[in-house]
């Protein structure tokens, strides 16, 4: 073995220099700013999740006997329906089809998503072509209320039979192409779990920009542009039936009006305004701090709850609140022998139907 006198002499004079270096490099005047650091996740506790998951699959309860009652009560109808009941029709539908994909998510929320990639894209397409389509069918519904009240000499000279069968024909097409940014969905694992999610799979450089494109739609064709559209007919249809005589009549078109108003205002206007906030502080719009970043996620895990109970709502706002619903659908349940023949309601002995509140209002 050969020695080396000098190596003890230049290991220490090293060791001097490193500690020099390692002293001089660790020395800065960098103070720590909570407020650059990220904000954390939301992530509800799982008591929430399971109470999530079981009014989802209430809502799917809920809202498949309910809008295939108010299906079959429109089909079994032996009259030519009205526009009206034909957007009704296809509400119904559109309803059905977001009810469907309420368990998937019911079981995602809870238990990850286990359906695979390619139900992962199906189910996505389903809520966004439901979503799209029952506020454009709304939307239908409130102009033809107005056509039929407030410019009654026009209607008359028009097909309107023809008209609502394209009408809806490209409602569908509409809401389809809407839909189409579900086949960007995928089945991936969570970074912050085990489970498996179903969420947008963005190229990241394009992230921000897909994101945001998806959200204006939302926000213009799914909100602002209907509810530009109903408002203002269902408000001069409201003035014009103050002149309209018949008292119980004008009373009854107008309940089931603002009815239908104020049932869409308030399960989809939390939800946009809590998406809308979210948008405003992912462009860096608005200020944000870490307490309101978490309270705008909580709020939009609410307030989509809320948007989904709309599914629900509409057989009760557009046909239970109607009486002339309930006496077609007491005469289908005498028929079928649910009910006896004797049994006489008070929605039985309303009067014949009228334009004024459709077949089914």
């Amino acid at each position: 073995e050969q020695n080396y006198p000098n190596t003890s002499l230049f290991l220490d004079d090293f060791g001097s220099i490193y500690e020099a270096l390692n002293f001089s490099y660790n020395y800065t005047e960098f103070t720590f700013n909570p407020e650059t650091q990220a904000c954390p996740l939301f992530f509800p506790p799982d008591a929430v999740m399971i109470a999530a998951s079981i009014f989802y699959v209430l809502i799917f309860l809920m809202a498949i006997p309910g809008n295939m009652v108010v299906g079959l009560v429109i089909v079994l109808n032996k009259q030519s329906l009205t526009p009206s009941d034909l957007y009704l029709l296809h509400l119904t539908v559109a309803d059905l089809l977001l009810a469907v994909t309420l368990p998937f998510f019911a079981h995602s929320v809870t238990g990850g998503w286990v359906f695979g990639d390619a139900m992962c894209k199906i189910v996505s397409i389903l809520q966004d072509l439901s979503f799209y389509s029952s506020i454009l069918f709304l939307t239908c519904i409130s102009m033809d209320r107005y056509m039929v009240i407030v410019r009654a000499m026009e209607v008359r000279k028009g097909n309107r039979q023809v008209v609502s069968f394209v009408v809806c024909a490209a409602v569908w097409v509409v809401g389809i192409l809407l839909s189409l940014p579900g086949l960007l969905n995928s089945a991936i694992s969570s970074q912050n779990s085990s489970l498996v999610m179903c969420y947008e799979s963005y190229d990241p450089s394009q992230a921000y920009d897909w994101r945001l494109a998806t959200r204006i739609l939302r926000h213009v064709l799914g909100f602002a542009v209907p509810l530009a559209i109903m408002l203002p007919c269902y408000g001069i249809t409201i003035q014009r039936l103050f002149r309209i005589r018949g008292g119980f009549q004008r009373q009854r078109a107008m309940r089931v009006i603002v009815v239908v108003v104020v049932a869409f205002l308030l399960c989809w206007t939390p939800y946009h305004i809590a998406v809308m906030t979210d948008s405003f502080f992912r462009a860096k719009i608005v200020p944000y701090t870490c307490a309101a970043r978490m309270a705008v996620d909580q709020a939009m895990f609410v307030t989509q709850s809320l948007g989904l109970l709309h599914s629900c709502v509409n057989p009760v706002v557009y046909a239970f609140v109607g009486e002339k619903f309930r006496r077609r659908l007491v005469q289908i349940m005498r028929k079928v022998g649910v009910l006896e023949r004797a049994s006489v309601s008070r929605a039985s002995r309303s009067s014949q139907s009228s334009e004024i509140t459709s077949t089914f209002m």
